[in-house]
C-alpha cells in the first residue's frame, strides 16, 4: 500500500490522528488493500483475514447495508466523507465509529480510499471540543484572549473585535500598551505577567480597557484569566475571558450616585449651599461641569411665581473654572431656544447628546461661546428644578474633551437627582423664608438705637443664631424711666423661630409696661412671671399644636436691673437668667452674686431684689446664655475671656463690644444660639444739675416751693420754664400738704429734661379728673398734665414720688 498524499492532525486528543486511530485502505472496488494495527485492535481482524476481502462484506452486517451503501454513493460524489457508521467486529458483535474517508490517487494513476476510524464516543467528544473551541472564537458574546509567555497577543475572538471595533488580526504579536490607552494597559500588562508567573488564577476583576484609537469611550470589562501549560507542563501562555460590563458598571455608579446625593444633598437649610452640594455631587459622578441657576426669588427665600421664567442667578458651579461664560452670582440670561429656556417652558429634561452639531442656541453671546468651546464642551443636559409644583431654576450637566456624550439613562439620573435636590433647595427656600419673617419681626421688636442718657453710655449687639436653629427669643432693652434713671433688661425665650420671636416681642412690650410703672425690679420679675403663666394658659387652652410655643415661653429668663445716676444706686433682679458682670474703673471684674430666681412661668419661688453703689465708669454687663455657649460650651472659660475683655474699662464700648464678640465667638461661624449682649458705663449727674429741699408740711409750703424753685431755674438759666415750674411744683406740694402725712421734699432735676419730683410718706396715688365748672378743685393734676410732656407717679417702700418732665429750651 502505498503513502497517501493527505495530511491528519498528530494531535493526541484527536481520534483520527494517524497514531490514534485505526487506518484501512481501499482500492476503487471496495477491497482491503492496507489494515493497522489499531484497526485489529479494535476490531478483532488480523490484516491476513482482511486484505483481499470487500469490506462491506466483513464488516458490514446485512441489516446496515441499505445505509452504507448510500453514504458510500455519497461518499463517491464528494470525493471523501465523515460520520459515524454501525460496524461488525470480528466476535459479531455491532458497535458504532466515527469514520472519515478521503479518495487519494496513486502514483501510477489508480484511486484508492484511505479510511480513519475511531469508537463513535471518542469522535462524538472530541467533536464537541472541536465545537466549543470553535464557538468560543466565533460565536461567542464573551470576549477571549490568549497571550504567549512574552505577553504578547496570539489570538483574540469575535467577540472582542465587535467590542472594540478593531479587526481580529489587529492586537496579534502586540502588548495591551499597543492598543490600549496608557493608563489602562499598564496594570493590564501586570496583571497578565502575575497570572504568567505565579499561575494564580484571576476572577471577575473589572478593570477600565479603553482603547488607543478611541479614548474617549469608557470601558469596564469583568476579566478571568488562567496560565496555559500543555501536559509536561511547559508554560504556554495566558488565556483570558473578558466580560463588558460597561453598562452594569454605570448602573451600579448611577445608583451610588443617587444614594451619595441622599447623603449630601440637603445637609444644611441654606439655598446656595444646598445648589453647591448638588453641583459638586454631580460633577463627581455624572458630568465634568455642572451649574445650578435659580430664579432671583428663591435665592431671597420668596416663592416664585407659578410658571414664572425671570432672571436667573448662578447660584453654583463645579467644579471651580474661572474661564466658564458665567460664574457664580452672575446673572444668566437665556434666549428662547437654548436648552435651558426650553426645559423651564416645557418642565422636563432636555438631552443634546452633539452640541457642536446644534450650535445655534450659542448666539445669546459671542464671547460667552468662545469661552464654552474653549472648554471643549460637547453635550449637555438641561433639567428643571421642581418641587411642589413650582419652578425653582435649572441645572445644567455638561461633558467635555473625551468624556463620553450624554445617554437616555444619564439624562434618567440627571431628573431623579435634581428631582431630590429641588424638594432640598425648597426646603431650604421656605426656611429661609420663615427665618427672615422671623429675624424681621425680631429686629422690628428690639430698640432700633439706643438714646444718648444721662444715667449710662450704652453699647449693645445682637447676633442671631445660624441657618439651621433658625432666629431666637433673645432680646435686651434699655428703658429711660423717671428721675433721670434708667432700666436695663435682657431675656431669652427658649427655642427658635417665629414662635419664639412673637414672645420675645410679648415679654419685651410687658417689662416696658411695669417699668413705666417704676416697680421695684423683684416687683416687674413677679408681673412677667404672672403674664408668662397666663400666656401658657392661654396657649393650652386655645389649640393642641401649641406645645411648643407653651415651652417656649414657660421656659423664658430675664434680668432686670434700674440705675440712678444721682446716688450711683443700683438694683437687679433676674428670673433664671446668667448672672450680670461688674468692671469698677480700677479693672477689677466681678460676677454679680444676686438671687438666680426661677424661670418665669413656673411660679412658686419668690424674686429677690440685689442692690448695689455703682463708682462713676463701671461697666455692667448683660448678656444671654448664647454668649458663653458659643466657643464649644466651656462656660468656665468663656467666663475667663468675658472678665479680661471687661477689664478694659476705658476703651469706648463699641470697642468693647468687638473685643467680646471676637473673643467668646469662633471665627468666621455665626452662634448655634442667638446672642444679646449690653454693655453699660453708668455716669453720676453733678451735684450742681441736682437741686434738693425738705418742706415742712404746712400751708406755707407750696409758696416757699414756687421761690425754691424760681431761685434755682434762674440759676441755671431756665427763666424760660420758671412759670410752668413754679406751678408745678405748687400744685404737687399743695396735694401732698391736703393728702399725704410726714415731711415733703422736693427735687429739680436737669439733665436733657427738667424733672419736678414732690416726695412725701403717704401710698395714696393721685389722680388725674376733669373737675366740674361748680367744683372749686380738682383741677391741680390737669394743670400739671397740661403743662408738662410727661408725669407719674412712682412708689418706694418710704411712700411716693410725683415727677413731671419738661423738655429744655433750645439752646
Amino acid at each position: 500500500m502505498g503513502t497517501p498524499s493527505m495530511h491528519f492532525s498528530e494531535s493526541p486528543e484527536d481520534p483520527f490522528a494517524l497514531g490514534h486511530g485505526a487506518s484501512a485502505v481501499l482500492d476503487d472496488q471496495g477491497i482491503v488493500v492496507g489494515w493497522s494495527a489499531r484497526a485489529q485492535e479494535l476490531l478483532g481482524y488480523t490484516a491476513k483475514e482482511v486484505i483481499g476481502r470487500a469490506w462491506q462484506d466483513l464488516l458490514v452486517d446485512a441489516r446496515d447495508l441499505p445505509v452504507v451503501r448510500s453514504v458510500v454513493v455519497d461518499a463517491l460524489k464528494a470525493g471523501g466523507w465523515f460520520g459515524v457508521l454501525p460496524v461488525r467486529q470480528r466476535d459479531g458483535r455491532r458497535v458504532e465509529m466515527g469514520f472519515r474517508a478521503r479518495a487519494v490517487t496513486r502514483e501510477g494513476g489508480g484511486q484508492e480510499w484511505l479510511l480513519v476510524g475511531a469508537p463513535a464516543a471518542e469522535v462524538i467528544a472530541w467533536q464537541r471540543d472541536r465545537a466549543l473551541l470553535d464557538g468560543l472564537y466565533r460565536r461567542s458574546p464573551i470576549g477571549l484572549v490568549t497571550y504567549d509567555p512574552d505577553r504578547r497577543v496570539i489570538r483574540v475572538n469575535r467577540a472582542i473585535e465587535k467590542a472594540s471595533g478593531v479587526p481580529a488580526e489587529a492586537p496579534v504579536g502586540h502588548r495591551p500598551r499597543e492598543f490600549m490607552v496608557d493608563e489602562d494597559a499598564g496594570p493590564q500588562d501586570e496583571r497578565v505577567r502575575h497570572v504568567l508567573e505565579t499561575g494564580e488564577s484571576l476572577f471577575f476583576t473589572e478593570q477600565s480597557a479603553r482603547a488607543r484609537h478611541d479614548p474617549g469611550r469608557e470601558r469596564i470589562v469583568s476579566v478571568s484569566a488562567f496560565r496555559m501549560e500543555d501536559p509536561s507542563g511547559r508554560v504556554l501562555g495566558v488565556a483570558e475571558t473578558i466580560e463588558d460590563v460597561t453598562a452594569r458598571h454605570r448602573a451600579q455608579r448611577r445608583l451610588a450616585l443617587l444614594n451619595e446625593a441622599s447623603a449630601r444633598v440637603g445637609t444644611s437649610l441654606d439655598v446656595t449651599q444646598t445648589a453647591r452640594e448638588l453641583a459638586e455631587v454631580a460633577a463627581q459622578g455624572l458630568a465634568d461641569y455642572c451649574s445650578v441657576d435659580l430664579l432671583k426669588p428663591v435665592t431671597l427665600g420668596d416663592e416664585p411665581g407659578p410658571g414664572a421664567v425671570g432672571p436667573l442667578l448662578r447660584a453654583a458651579l463645579s467644579p471651580p473654572e474661572h474661564r466658564v461664560p458665567f460664574r457664580e452670582g452672575d446673572v444668566v440670561p437665556l434666549l428662547p431656544e437654548s436648552p435651558q429656556a426650553r426645559c423651564l417652558a416645557e418642565r422636563r429634561p432636555i438631552l443634546e447628546g452633539q452640541l457642536s452639531l446644534r450650535p445655534e442656541w450659542y448666539a445669546m453671546d459671542r464671547r460667552r461661546i468662545e469661552l464654552a468651546l474653549g472648554l471643549g464642551v460637547h453635550s449637555l443636559i438641561a433639567v428643571p428644578l421642581l418641587a411642589r409644583g413650582l419652578i425653582l431654576g435649572v441645572v445644567s450637566l455638561w461633558r467635555a474633551r473625551n468624556s463620553e456624550p450624554f445617554e437616555d439613562d444619564d439624562a434618567a439620573v440627571a431628573q431623579e437627582l435634581s428631582s431630590r435636590a429641588a424638594v432640598c433647595i425648597d426646603n431650604a427656600r421656605r426656611f429661609t423664608q420663615q427665618q427672615s419673617a422671623a429675624l424681621t419681626l425680631q429686629r422690628s421688636l428690639l430698640p432700633s438705637a439706643v438714646s444718648d442718657l444721662p444715667a449710662v453710655e450704652v453699647a449693645c449687639r445682637y447676633l442671631p443664631a445660624s441657618g439651621e436653629p433658625g432666629i431666637g427669643g433673645d432680646w435686651f432693652d434699655v428703658i429711660p424711666l423717671s428721675g433721670a434713671r434708667v432700666a436695663l433688661v435682657v431675656g431669652d425665650v427658649v427655642g427658635h423661630g417665629i414662635h419664639a420671636a412673637a414672645s420675645m416681642g410679648r415679654l419685651r412690650a410687658a417689662a416696658r409696661t411695669l417699668a413705666s410703672l417704676d416697680l421695684e425690679p423683684d416687683e416687674v420679675m413677679a408681673g412677667l412671671d404672672d403674664l408668662v403663666s397666663l400666656l401658657a394658659t392661654e396657649l393650652e387652652a386655645n389649640a393642641d399644636d401649641n406645645q411648643t410655643a407653651i415651652e417656649q415661653i414657660l421656659g423664658a429668663t430675664c434680668l432686670y436691673a434700674v440705675y440712678d445716676p444721682v446716688s450711683q444706686h443700683c438694683s437687679l433682679a433676674r428670673a433664671g437668667h446668667p448672672a450680670p458682670v461688674m468692671s469698677t474703673p480700677d479693672g477689677e471684674v466681678t460676677v454679680l452674686d444676686l438671687p438666680a430666681g426661677p424661670p418665669l412661668g413656673l411660679g412658686g419661688l419668690p424674686f429677690e431684689t440685689y442692690d448695689l453703689d455703682l463708682p462713676e465708669g463701671s461697666l455692667l454687663t448683660l448678656y444671654t446664655d448664647g454668649l458663653l455657649e458659643a466657643r464649644n460650651g466651656d462656660i468656665d472659660t468663656a467666663l475667663e475671656r468675658l472678665r479680661a475683655c471687661l477689664a478694659r474699662t476705658t476703651e469706648p464700648l463699641d470697642q468693647t463690644c468687638h473685643a467680646v464678640v471676637d473673643a467668646l465667638l469662633p471665627k468666621a461661624h455665626l452662634p448655634i444660639d442667638d446672642i444679646a449682649l449690653l454693655i453699660a458705663r453708668t455716669r453720676v449727674l453733678r451735684p450742681q444739675n441736682v437741686a434738693s429741699w425738705q418742706l415742712p408740711l404746712e400751708a406755707t409750703s407750696a409758696a416757699r416751693a414756687r421761690e425754691l424753685t424760681a431761685a434755682k431755674l434762674t440759676e441755671w438759666g431756665l427763666t424760660e420754664l420758671a412759670f410752668t415750674t413754679e406751678l408745678v411744683a405748687s400744685e404737687l406740694v399743695t396735694n401732698a400738704y391736703r393728702y399725704a402725712a410726714g415731711p415733703v421734699t422736693l427735687r429739680l432735676i436737669r439733665t436733657h429734661s427738667l424733672t419736678c419730683e414732690v416726695s412725701d410718706t403717704s401710698h395714696t396715688s393721685p389722680h388725674l379728673r376733669r373737675a366740674l365748672s361748680t367744683d372749686e378743685g380738682g383741677r391741680g393734676l390737669f394743670l400739671v398734665a397740661q403743662l408738662t410732656e410727661r408725669w407719674g407717679t412712682r412708689y418706694t417702700r418710704d411712700g411716693k414720688t410725683v415727677w413731671t418732665e419738661q423738655p429744655l429750651p433750645p439752646a
